[in-house]
């Protein structure tokens, strides 16, 4: 979270995004990763393809064991120990990512008045705090910056640690409140269980295809991306 709010004459409604597939599309950060992992890989080993051959496997549908799988099909006794370097460059790395092309037009079309941004992300917390960086969320008014680690996996959604702060920290009913995310499985459990109004943004692009588990991971509204919105349709009362 930023260490100290703006200041607003009067808080109306707040929004509330997701991040990853969200405002900007988590292929490109993954992407991003392995060209980072790769230039490490060329500089400890003199192995130059370690990231075309991680985008390679990472297409064939792999998520968890990429690095494993190209360090094995380069020749590459990798050791936990050496993975785990790896993974360590791919969370701490600088980012090649930027919004959305419709993430980017929505954040700059005028707001209404009394309307505050705000974000909810899961994932390890200086990964995440990177891309917030790189996207320069800040500098767009987004406050609080919630990653949801700080607190330790246990409070990652679906907890309903980050959104009873959002509750306490502008004083609301839940009906000014909307989240805005992409995965039914995790983002909207505990919004729609505290009568938040919630979008999924649904893009054809998005790293991994999921299904909600239950009625409570559904969203109240479906797109396939933001340009289907704009700020007088996020905000009508439902």
């Amino acid at each position: 979270m930023t260490a100290r709010a703006p200041r607003h004459e009067r808080v109306e409604r707040v929004v509330v995004f997701d991040l990853d597939d969200t405002l900007y599309l988590e292929r490109d950060y993954v992407l991003s990763g392995f060209r980072a992992v790769g230039a490490w890989v060329e500089e400890e080993l003199r192995i130059s393809n370690f990231a075309e051959l991680a985008a390679a496997i990472f297409d064939t549908g792999h998520r968890g064991d990429v690095f494993n799988r190209a360090f094995a099909d380069l020749g590459v006794r990798a050791t936990p120990e050496f993975i785990g370097k790896a993974v360590d460059v791919y969370r701490r790395h600088w980012p090649e990512i930027r919004l959305a092309q419709d993430a980017a037009a929505l954040l700059a079309a005028e707001r209404p008045d009394g309307l505050c941004l705000a974000l909810v992300t899961d994932g390890f917390l200086v990964a995440q705090q990177q891309k917030i960086r790189a996207l320069g969320l800040a500098a767009k008014g987004f406050w609080p910056l919630i990653c949801t680690d700080l607190w330790g996996r246990a409070y990652w959604k679906p907890h309903p640690r980050a959104f009873e702060c959002i509750e306490a920290l502008f004083g609301l009913p839940p009906h000014r409140l909307t989240y805005i995310g992409d995965n039914p499985t995790k983002d909207f459990v505990a919004p729609r269980q505290r009568g938040w109004q919630t979008i999924r943004v649904d893009r054809p692009q998005r790293v991994n295809s999921v299904q909600p588990m239950h009625l409570s991971g559904e969203s109240d509204l479906t797109i396939v991306d933001l340009s289907r919105l704009d700020w007088a349709e996020i905000c009508a009362e439902g």
